[in-house]
């Protein structure tokens, strides 16, 4: 199995930090929020490599970055040659480059390099791997139907299985929330390409996966653990002072 952690993007919603900056190397109290993505991997003994994908103005930060990180699993960076917002791939495209590039045969996971959570992810692969050839998603139960109208929003029915789903509904149907957190068995990898050669939207990962829903199936897996998607200056704000208090009361 590889591992995948999308960092392709501007983050133009988080600007001026994001100004000429990855938002995934954005601190959050101790470390970058890679660092926690990247640690969490490094839990998954089958893994056999991390890939990072980026673009070509943030490829430098990224390769500085590689050098002070030290793991059990070889990790390498992708450049799919963008350099501004305007000619960004998209994440669906970001994923296809990658795996057409790579030549990437074997199951892989998936994760956003602006998500900020706590799950054991062994355990996450273990839940993928017994849905197989399907892929399988997190999902978090945002607690609200007026704060779920940020995410897709995914109904998930006695086999969870994801029986609906909607890229940010005005009317949200639930309160679970699609996280950027995906298991795309090997005999899946092929839909990719089916997705984009369909005409669909490339850009968030939530459309191939409502997509994938209707054509094939996908499974849910439900997050327990805190969840923060940085998204824009508030959900920084919000985990950086969470994990500010995390580290005070560790003091006290």
């Amino acid at each position: 199995m590889d591992a995948l952690i999308l960092a392709a993007g501007y983050a133009t919603r988080l600007y001026p930090l994001t100004k000429g900056f990855p938002k995934p190397l954005l601190r959050v109290g101790s470390k970058t929020i890679i660092d926690y993505i990247v640690e969490n991997l490094h839990r998954i003994e089958r893994l056999k490599r991390i890939w990072v994908i980026t673009n070509h103005t943030f490829m430098g930060h990224f390769a500085r970055w590689k050098k002070s990180h030290a793991g059990r699993h070889p990790l390498e960076i992708v450049n799919d040659g963008t350099t501004s917002p305007e000619s960004r791939l998209g994440a669906i495209r970001d994923m296809d480059f990658f795996i057409h590039e790579k030549k990437i045969a074997n199951d892989l996971l998936v994760v956003g390099g602006d998500n900020l959570f706590e799950c054991d992810l062994r355990n996450f692969v273990v839940q993928g791997e017994s849905h197989k050839p399907y892929p399988t998603m997190g999902v978090y139960d945002v607690g609200s139907r007026k704060k779920a109208k940020q995410f897709g929003v995914v109904t998930l029915d006695s086999k969870g299985r994801v029986a609906h789903f909607v890229e940010k509904p005005v009317r949200p149907h639930s309160t679970l929330a699609a996280m950027c957190l995906y298991y795309f068995p090997k005999e899946s990898i092929s839909w990719i390409r089916r997705y984009l050669d369909s005409g669909e939207n490339a850009d968030a990962p939530g459309h191939y996966l409502s997509w994938l829903a209707r054509e094939e199936a996908v499974y849910g897996y439900l997050v327990d653990a805190k969840w923060f998607d940085i998204g824009d200056l508030s959900a920084y704000k919000e985990a950086r002072l969470e994990y500010g208090r995390r580290k005070n009361k560790k003091k006290e």
